[in-house]
């Protein structure tokens, strides 16, 4: 099995103990990922912003695994607040319209109270 990490320099892999994204064969497994801007660490209050950044992050880490946003085949969308997740719908069709994978929204608290949202990504190499 060929096996390969992905990181995004975000100080919770290191803390916590995880990758961005795992590639395993033909597979890429892309962690919960948040809207916060890796390079200043900072998270806009805006929930659709949040999402916007999150697909930013999730699309670098796929690219650098070798695939894009149109190989995404599931996604999970987590809320602490499930009002937030309309505002969100113009942000994921931009985003996973096309490309229409599975997905699920589940309402759950999140790590730290600034996050609105949290997206996990599975998708298959080209």
């Amino acid at each position: 099995m060929n096996r390969r990490l992905i990181s995004s320099g975000s100080a919770f892999e290191a803390e916590i103990g995880y990758s961005r994204a795992v590639v395993s064969d033909d597979w890429i497994f892309v962690a919960g990922t948040t809207g916060f801007d890796y390079a200043t660490m900072e998270i806009s209050t805006d929930v659709a912003e949040q999402a916007e950044q999150t697909f930013r992050n999730i699309d670098i880490a796929l690219r650098e695994a070798g695939a894009g946003m149109r190989d995404v085949v599931r996604v999970r969308y987590i809320l602490p607040d499930r009002t937030d997740w309309e505002p969100c719908w113009p942000v994921t069709r931009a985003w996973l319209g096309e490309v229409r994978p599975a997905a699920t929204m589940i309402v759950a608290a999140l790590q730290d109270p600034r996050m609105k949202i949290e997206i996990e990504v599975t998708a298959r190499m080209p």
